[in-house]
């Protein structure tokens, strides 16, 4: 895919060494994660100048390798992006050297418990600059040094950007496949204003017309990681007095398998390339991305999964990680049923 001409020989050029963390709690591997990230040069692509190529690129590669890695990459991105697109010089200088040299870590808190997909339903409120309300599902809630905070002001939803030290964790969140996050309350904390009074929705979706695209990025990375997986599986296991490889059936899942995975490459890398290159709002093009590339790989996990056998629901097995990593991607920054929805509206205003 990288010979093709969405990309420059920078893209092709692009290989910095793989983060490499041992096994250990969760917080302390996703702190030690973003100080392996920064010191090997990913993270100073998630802020200032994003190109969103190179962002999908990094996505795909980390969570084809370590899915938690990928995490950590891709929040310190979606939490500082706001900055990196709608800050102010002194907010770009303040927050995103410690960003991308790992010393502090970002977090994006827009959902709430009524307000998900219906972002219009929000009733965090800000006045005078002081928050009160209830975010969650918040990704890095619990270790983030800082938050993106979106809440309904008198001027309309506005940005504020909001310290750790004024934010209440009222819950952390287990979910199938580990990651840290939590429900955070904020009771009169000061926030600093990000971008405009009432423009909150705009640097919102700013931000996620950046970062939608990412997120098929890491569904194909871990597609790709199952069908590598499967294909040398079945090259190796034999069947019936033959290589599993030589079964029709085990060539047709395959064959699905990989024009799945190439079929995702290519809308994950026409909507980065559109970003990049066309410079115009990619809502459309992300949406399909996203929807295509996060159904596909629950497909060819799933598919991986099944031609294991038992080895496949073996726990920490690669394939068995990749079936409950996968899962959240179809839900988060916009689930597949609101994808349809964007995609359906744009293609009507056509």
């Amino acid at each position: 895919m990288i010979e093709l001409p969405f990309f420059d020989d920078r893209h092709r050029a692009f290989a910095p060494p793989l983060p490499e963390v041992p096994e250990q709690p969760l917080d302390d591997r996703c702190r030690a994660l973003v100080s392996a990230l920064a010191e090997n040069g990913w993270l100073e692509h998630c802020v200032g100048e994003l190109d969103v190529r190179t962002l999908c690129l990094a996505r795909e590669r980390l969570a084809y390798h370590d899915a938690l890695a990928d995490f950590a990459f891709a929040m310190q991105g979606l939490g500082s992006g706001a900055i990196s697109l709608f800050g102010s010089p002194q907010q770009k200088d303040a927050y995103l050297p410690a960003v991308a040299d790992g010393t502090r870590i970002a977090a994006f808190a827009l959902s709430e418990p009524e307000a998900g997909s219906d972002v219009a339903a929000m009733t965090t409120t800000a006045r005078d600059g002081r928050i009160t309300g209830t975010k969650t599902w918040i990704s890095n809630g619990g270790i983030a040094g800082f938050y993106t905070v979106f809440a309904r002001a008198p001027e309309g939803i506005t940005a504020y950007l909001v310290d750790a030290d004024d934010v209440e964790i009222e819950e952390r969140i287990d979910v199938i496949a580990p990651h840290p996050l939590a429900r955070l309350r904020f009771d009169d904390a000061p926030g600093e204003l990000l971008g405009h009074p009432g423009q909150g929705m705009k640097v919102a979706l700013g931000t996620l017309d950046v970062f939608r695209s990412t997120v098929g990025a890491a569904a194909l990375g871990m597609a790709r990681r199952a069908l590598d997986e499967a294909t040398a599986h079945v090259k190796r296991r034999t069947l019936f007095g033959a290589p599993m490889s030589d079964l029709q059936l085990v060539q047709s899942k395959l064959a699905g398998m990989a024009l799945g995975v190439d079929a995702s490459a290519l809308l994950v890398y026409r909507a980065a390339w559109v970003k990049d290159v066309a410079q115009r709002r990619v809502t459309r093009e992300a949406a399909m991305a996203k929807l295509h590339a996060t159904e596909t790989a629950q497909r060819v996990i799933d598919d991986a999964v099944q031609l294991f056998g038992g080895l496949g629901v073996t726990k920490d097995h690669p394939v068995e990680r990749l079936y409950r990593e996968i899962r959240a991607l179809r839900i988060y920054e916009g689930a597949s049923e609101v994808q349809q929805l964007i995609i359906a509206r744009a293609t009507l205003a056509a």
